[in-house]
């Protein structure tokens, strides 16, 4: 497929000589070529889902939550990929610094003994100890379970100026926080149920 004939004549003996030239630099180049394929085709890892996703937060036992002491690295993704680990709403929340609505939300009420981690990638975000009803309609706690857990940035938006709580690994919105809380912090961290994912304390 890749041979070049060169057609040479003899004129005593009239004796037809035929050559076959290889491209042997060409044949080799496409062979790489198509293996670098085929190996990026093997090794390409496969769409995580929101199935995937949710498998691997409850992966993440309570002592497993409570041994991370630090914020080692950042995680980044596309918003493709995004897309494909969060719902539509926690998408909403999380990406697009959404709000869900009070009172009906899945962890406004909740008081079992645990970790909240943030639903994005995972890192632990808040324990049980620190949350209390605030009356708000969304879960709170007055402190972080680290400080380098979240970081603050602030918020402009609905004409007001707040300071917006973003998980400090993955950069997701969680909510706010206020100077209206309980002692001994005087905060109160007010965060979407959308933007957690909870791990209970396993029984001893």
């Amino acid at each position: 497929m890749f041979n070049t004939f060169i057609l040479f004549q003899h004129d005593n003996n009239h004796i037809n000589y035929r050559y076959m030239v290889h491209h042997r630099a060409l044949l080799f180049v496409i062979i790489i070529g198509l293996n670098a394929s085929a190996c990026n085709s093997q090794n390409r890892n496969p769409a995580v889902t929101q199935y995937d996703h949710e498998q691997f937060l409850n992966k993440i036992t309570y002592t497993i939550a409570m041994s991370e002491t630090a914020n080692n690295e950042k995680v980044v993704r596309t918003d493709a990929e995004w897309k494909e680990r969060l719902s539509s709403e926690e998408y909403r929340i999380l990406r697009n610094h959404g709000t869900e609505l009070p009172w009906a939300n899945k962890y406004n009420s909740h008081y079992e003994e645990g970790i909240y981690l943030c639903k994005g990638c995972g890192q632990s975000l808040f324990h049980s100890d620190t949350k209390y009803n605030s009356r708000s309609g969304w879960p709170s706690y007055w402190a972080p379970i680290r400080e380098d857990a979240v970081i603050e940035k602030e918020d402009r938006s609905f004409f007001m100026v707040r300071t917006e709580i973003l998980c400090s690994k993955c950069d997701s919105h969680l909510g706010h926080v206020f100077d209206d809380g309980p002692e001994p912090t005087g905060l109160r961290y007010c965060m979407n149920s959308a933007a957690l994912h909870f791990v209970p304390k396993e029984e001893e």
